[in-house]
């Protein structure tokens, strides 16, 4: 409900709606040592925050730890897609233009591909990216989202009605379904927000056609930009943020929720819906932004930011809850997964530094190392925790998306731009194996009871 439909009750009903929301609070609550006492696996995690075994998967390893005679040691964070090091990619990369789309090409395919297959793959990836004027002007500027994630899932669910066999789960079909998205979730999300603004903020509306001769994250930019300019160091950390988003297991919230709702037999265009919906989460996808947030939170608390007995002493605060969101987190410093380091986080973080010196922003920069060097001390001795810790890729990425420019409304959709490519795979293992409805069970811990009249109860 609301603001507007609160005050649209008049003063008994309001107090109805409350009582309403109380027995809501009552009816949920569960004991929690009820967990404990049937061994019940929270988030699908066991008791040391190790994800419960669901499924496998060809697409992506995450690795934290190796076995040393038999015995699990802490190592520095590996990624591999499709068997390859994402790192020694990325270094590869370092003088090639075409990223992400060879990534995307060899998660869907599970090998690399030559330089034919590679110009031809990006052909058709062209040729499936445009958006008509009609979809545009029906879909994307009628009753644009402030949410820009709540747009790209309205207008996904939309193309359905426009695909001739939208229904058709068959490997081709799902392919050609997946190709189209990879293509157009850049444009969609960057029209959503040019129409935004325009329609919400009086904005002059500027819509440009994506350039096929340019790379996804080449046209993110020229289609984002007023001018279409950007240097190549712009698009060239555009595009390994991209690549380094793109995959990560399909034990992620988002990924496992594609494998979930793909299992169901249902539609391309739902399964990829649910996982914008689940990556939309603050504690997935949108998590980079309550960096941002907090970085800005120390900057106005903190009267010198060089100062690192001053910054220790407020984060010291955030932890005990007592300032910024008062939820005793330092966003962006910790993994699920990673122990020693996220090999995303390193990565991102050598380019940040890249592009920070290109914007002179290296002071920036610096606060930024500052805060996770001093961060990762003050969580170890505030939890007690001798297990070592690490940044994780969302510490840096708001930052490296702030030096390019991007609006903080797109940042968690470049995330889906990006691990659309992930998402499609997954969805395509799913059906090719032809595996089995998921479906976990729940333990009912409540009461039987014996139904009574409505005149009879109390």
């Amino acid at each position: 409900m609301n603001s507007q439909d609160m005050m649209r009750l008049n003063d008994d009903l309001k107090t109805q709606f409350d009582e309403l929301v109380e027995y809501c609070m009552q009816s949920g609550a569960i004991n929690l040592d009820l967990y404990e006492e049937y061994d019940v696996k929270r988030g699908l995690r066991d008791a040391n925050g190790k994800g419960v075994l669901t499924g496998l998967t060809e697409i992506a390893d995450v690795v934290s730890y190796q076995v040393v005679e038999g015995i699990k040691m802490p190592t520095d964070g590996k990624l591999y897609y499709q068997g390859y090091d994402v790192q020694e990619l990325v270094k590869s990369y370092s003088t090639r233009r075409y990223a992400y789309e060879e990534v995307t090409y060899l998660l869907l395919f599970g090998e690399l591909p030559n330089r034919h297959q590679l110009e031809s793959f990006i052909k058709v990836l062209g040729s499936l990216q445009e958006l008509s004027g009609i979809f545009i002007r029906d879909v994307i500027m009628k009753a644009p989202s402030e949410n820009i994630m709540n747009g790209l899932q309205r207008c996904v669910l939309t193309l359905y009605s426009y695909d001739e066999a939208p229904d058709d789960i068959t490997v081709p079909n799902v392919l050609r379904q997946s190709l189209q998205l990879i293509g157009k979730l850049p444009l969609i999300s960057v029209y959503s927000y040019h129409a935004y603004n325009h329609i919400h903020k009086g904005e002059n509306l500027v819509i440009r056609t994506p350039d096929h001769s340019m790379s996804t994250a080449e046209n993110i930019l020229q289609i984002l930009r007023p001018d279409g300019h950007y240097t190549e160091l712009e698009a060239k950390v555009l595009d390994i943020a991209l690549v380094l988003h793109a995959e990560h297991g399909g034990g992620n919230n988002s990924t496992f929720t594609n494998h979930v709702v793909t299992s169901s037999g249902t539609d391309t265009y739902s399964a990829v819906a649910a996982s914008i919906a689940s990556l939309k989460g603050p504690r997935h996808g949108g998590a980079n932004l309550k960096v941002q947030q907090m970085f800005r939170d120390i900057k106005e608390n903190v009267s010198d930011i060089t100062n690192e007995d001053e910054l220790r002493t407020y984060l010291e605060k955030i932890l005990n809850k007592e300032t910024f969101d008062h939820a005793g987190l330092i966003y962006g410093i910790g993994h699920a997964v990673y122990t020693e380091s996220d090999p995303r986080e390193v990565i991102l973080k050598e380019y940040a530094e890249k592009l920070a010196i290109e914007k002179n922003l290296h002071d920036e920069f610096e606060f930024y190392d500052r805060v996770e060097r001093i961060a990762k001390e003050v969580i170890k001795e505030h939890r007690h925790l001798f297990k070592p810790l690490c940044a994780n890729v969302d510490f840096y990425s708001g930052f490296v998306y702030s030096m390019l420019d991007i609006p903080e409304a797109l940042f968690t959709p470049i995330f889906a731009i990006s691990r659309i490519s992930g998402w499609s795979a997954h969805r395509l293992e799913e059906l090719v194996n032809k595996g089995k409805i998921i479906r976990p069970a729940y333990k009912y811990v409540g009461v039987h009871r014996p139904f009574s009249d409505l005149d009879e109860r109390a």
